[in-house]
């Protein structure tokens, strides 16, 4: 059971933590411009930039947010040996954020999603990506870094976009060295290395991942099959933690036999991109810091609720989150009653 006797303790004592993240990364590219007229060479408009920014996405703004709460992230991935990959690490070094973990390789581009955004409204994603599994080499690399990085961590997420990074033997081999080191290790999945993510610490998907994960289908509000659904991925990735993301219901974890719901804050939701990244990031905080899981489940669920209100994809606020915690007395509801 955790050391820790209050929310101030457990606040301060993320500072000390070192966090490897390790999975697919990319540019999140905006281009803000104004458009008042339809081209004359296809139905389509005109816009005029105004503006344009990249900022770090993917696995990276899980970084973003570990950095936010005050710990030390390790990213690794593997990016492409292209002019978009230079634009990755610079981003890097701009937010303090150490490029050791990253490999480049001349095969692959470095994932890009470019938004064109006029009038406050999206009118065009174009993405440039690769979605096929590394080559043996890369693999190799990316086990190289890993493992370097490893013995500094307090605590692995895995976060998987299904571009390519994971594949099932490097999972496998990965969950298999931090549990040989006994780092706990929190998964963010995705649909096509779902059930692969066998012996990790704690499993994150959230209700349409679990769905499609599990290939089953139910009416939102069946509680009965929800928990026969976690039930049965408790089994399947032989994991007692589960915890689930339900949007605008809250969250729910389990941890074997036990259960709990957590409900959502009321809040003017202005975006939900990027709750999710700031959950796992939490949750990680939280397990590495053996923290009772309903604490871990109230503390994220706070946290995404925060990052929907603000536009875009940002990081937490630790600040406003320590004092929603505090006003929710989430430490004497969560961890004395589980203690």
């Amino acid at each position: 059971m955790n050391q820790h006797t209050n929310l101030e303790d457990i606040f301060s004592a993320f500072d000390r933590l070192i966090v490897l993240i390790v999975g697919d990364v990319m540019i999140d590219s905006y281009l803000w411009g104004k458009s008042t007229r339809i081209s004359p060479e296809a139905p389509v408009p005109i816009v005029n930039v105004v503006k344009r920014e990249k900022r770090l996405g993917g696995a990276a703004n899980v970084a973003l947010n570990v950095q936010a709460m005050g710990a030390t992230p390790l990213l690794c991935s593997v990016i492409g040996d292209d002019p978009d990959g230079g634009d990755f690490l610079r981003l890097m070094e701009e937010r303090d954020l150490s490029t050791e973990g990253i490999v480049q390789s001349p095969e692959r581009v470095t994932t890009i999603k470019h938004r064109i955004i006029a009038g406050g409204q999206q009118l065009l994603r174009v993405d440039a990506e690769i979605e096929h599994n590394l080559a043996d080499y890369e693999e190799r690399h990316l086990e190289e870094h890993y493992l370097k990085l490893l013995d500094q961590a307090d605590v692995v997420v895995f976060e998987d976009y299904d571009k390519g990074v994971f594949s099932e033997r490097n999972i496998a081999r990965f969950i298999q060295l931090a549990n040989e080191r006994g780092i706990p290790s929190v998964v963010d999945p995705k649909k096509k290395n779902f059930l692969s993510y066998k012996g990790c610490t704690l499993f994150k998907p959230n209700l349409k991942e679990l769905k499609e994960g599990l290939k089953v289908d139910f009416p939102d509000e069946n509680l009965h099959a929800f928990e026969e659904a976690v039930a049965q991925l408790q089994e399947r990735l032989t994991t007692k933690q589960v915890l689930v993301t339900l949007s605008e219901r809250g969250v729910f974890v389990a941890n074997g036999e036990e259960k709990t719901y957590i409900p959502a804050h009321r809040r003017s939701i202005s975006d939900v991109s990027g709750a999710g990244d700031t959950v796992i990031s939490i949750a990680a905080l939280c397990m590495a810091l053996r923290t009772s899981l309903p604490f871990m489940a109230g503390l994220s669920n706070l946290g995404g609720g925060l990052v929907c209100e603000q536009v875009g994809v940002v990081p937490v606020d630790r600040n406003r989150l320590f004092e929603e915690a505090k006003e929710n007395r989430l430490y004497e509801t969560h961890e004395h009653r589980t203690a």
